[in-house]
């Protein structure tokens, strides 16, 4: 049941590098706002806001500033902006499919920061619908290992929600179910009183281009300049590499 993805192991480090540069702040409080927007102010009814909440928390961001954002959304407060959430499609270097989820304010800026972000770095945009039809929507729940939590027990809680693999990636692991599924998975996990990291929808690629040094230096550099966007919430690929090729493209 278990595979390994080197890319989605980087992928969750970035995340935690990324999070420590508080570059991740805004686009954390910026999905409570919208959650809260979509389905109400209280977690307890929105499971969208639950998650989004808890995926803040574990990144650190300050009570102060998700309360306000969930007042925000919700309409207790001002300041609030009109969010939008649009899907890009691209192409990156060696013909890697790019999908690229926005969540903005100016569909203008967001659409020229992304053309930008592409073509400056060996990629460009794709019409909609010639790269996402390789990607599956897909509920992804991360568990840390730091409190001992192992593979059988992971299956054993989160199978019947709707588990359908368990993957190692280094020092935490990663359950995939159906985008349906994952708020079941999520709760199936409380239950058995097992914490986790973050709970969302993700896109997974069918398959995957597998990359040299030099290819995955410049895919890196590609996702980078994308998700320095603040309109950027998500970056997918269909791109893997090796450790020692990850490793060396990112020294």
């Amino acid at each position: 049941m278990s595979g390994h993805s080197k890319w989605a192991t980087t992928k969750h480090k970035k995340a935690v590098i990324d999070a420590k540069r508080g570059k991740l702040f805004a686009k954390l409080i910026k999905n409570i706002e919208v959650a809260a927007r979509t389905g109400g102010g209280d977690p307890a009814g929105n499971p969208t806001l639950f998650d989004a909440i808890q995926k803040a928390k574990k990144s650190s961001v300050p009570n102060d500033n998700i309360d306000r954002a969930v007042k925000r959304g919700s309409g207790l407060e001002a300041g609030g902006a009109d969010y939008e959430t649009i899907m890009y499609e691209g192409y990156g270097p060696g013909g890697v499919a790019v999908l690229i989820e926005c969540l903005t304010d100016n569909r203008n800026r967001a659409a020229g920061e992304v053309r930008i972000g592409l073509t400056r770095n060996g990629g460009s945009l794709a019409d909609p619908g010639s790269v996402s039809y390789l990607f599956s929507r897909k509920g992804q729940v991360i568990v840390s290992k730091e409190g001992g939590t192992d593979e059988d027990a992971l299956m054993e809680a989160t199978l019947d929600a709707g588990a359908e693999e368990i993957n190692d990636l280094g020092d935490v692991f990663e359950i995939i179910s159906e985008a349906t599924d994952f708020v079941a998975v999520r709760s199936a996990l409380q239950e058995a009183g097992i914490d986790y990291e973050s709970a969302e929808a993700t896109f997974l690629p069918s398959m995957k281009i597998e990359m040299d040094v030099d290819g995955a230096k410049k895919m890196l550099r590609l996702i980078d300049a994308l998700e320095d966007s603040d309109d950027v919430q998500n970056v997918w690929a269909n791109f893997d590499a090796s450790d020692e090729v990850l490793e060396a493209a990112q020294a």
